[in-house]
């Protein structure tokens, strides 16, 4: 097993597998990167902006004399993909992904190949725009960025080392905790804020006069609701592959919203300045984490 690997196969090439792709090609960390998704025209994209040398619809051919596996697919389609790639998978290839929820891939891995295999580490760069598809890819997306893996017990330590190499030759800062742990820090960090944004935003749609409401949007709202231009497939599969930690989050959401509304109701002064004097000094504690 590599713990450098240097001909890479990135299975679906948007965003995140493509600015990969551009990021590894700037580090010239590879000898070959190649795409393997069901889309020849996307594949040609991809290999237009520089993400990939070579794409392919062809498992096998892709997969033939890979090094890693980067998984950049929906987190939804997880399982089906790896079934398709199982016959093609060799014992010392590493497996890696980037999804946004680790406990559902880890699941789906062990259900679509019967096994974890030695090979795989879950991974997820916290990195990200509300765009999606290769043409919006950009080799400096992990620069300073953190990327979480989540080695398991059958890692391993060889894969675990290829991919945080992988990792920090794309510019990133690589951290490892646990699967679980994880899924709940994202789930209160990321998970949560996007469910706000996109349920304050479908609110707004369906009241009568939306538009002129719209129309007086200010800055904060457009900042708070701008990552409701996200991917809405990719975050239904989010929020439903990490529903037990999302459903934490929102129960302690809802516990303090509904504290805010009595202390709106009560014109609470004091509860409100001190509500916000926390948030506030809470916020400022942590800028430079915020702006990462």
């Amino acid at each position: 097993m590599n713990t450098q690997p240097r001909r890479i196969c990135l299975v679906g090439v948007g965003l995140i597998a493509g600015s990969l792709g551009l990021a590894l090609k700037r580090a010239s960390a590879t000898e070959c990167i190649i795409g393997l998704g069901r889309d020849p025209q996307r594949l040609a994209r991809a290999r237009a902006v520089g993400a990939i040398d070579h794409g392919t619809t062809d498992p096998a051919q892709a997969l033939a004399d890979a090094d890693m596996v980067v998984l950049g697919v929906p987190l939804g389609a997880t399982a089906a993909v790896l079934r398709d790639l199982e016959p093609h998978l060799r014992d010392e290839q590493v497996i890696t992904d980037v999804g946004s929820a680790k406990g559902c891939v880890v699941d789906d891995t062990r259900t679509a190949l019967g096994r974890l295999p030695a090979g795989f580490v879950p991974g997820h760069p916290i990195a990200g725009t509300e765009h999606s598809g290769v043409e919006a890819a950009f080799a400096e997306l992990f620069d300073g960025r953190r990327v979480i893996i989540t080695p398991l017990e059958s890692s391993a330590p060889a894969a675990v080392s290829a991919v945080d190499w992988l990792w920090r030759q794309a510019g990133a800062e690589v951290t490892a905790m646990s699967v679980d742990h994880h899924d709940r820090m994202l789930a209160i960090t990321s998970h949560l804020p996007h469910l706000l944004a996109f349920g304050l935003v479908d609110m707004l749609a369906h009241e009568p006069d939306h538009e002129e409401i719209l129309g007086y949007a200010a800055g904060g709202f457009r900042d708070f609701t701008r990552i409701a231009s996200s991917d809405p497939v990719m975050w239904r599969d989010i929020c439903l592959g990490n529903r037990d930690a999302v459903l934490e989050a929102l129960g302690h959401f809802r516990r303090d919203l509904e504290q805010l509304t009595e202390k709106v109701e009560a014109a609470d002064a004091s509860g409100l300045e001190g509500v916000f004097r926390s948030a506030k000094a809470t916020r400022d504690a942590h800028k430079h984490g915020f702006e990462r």
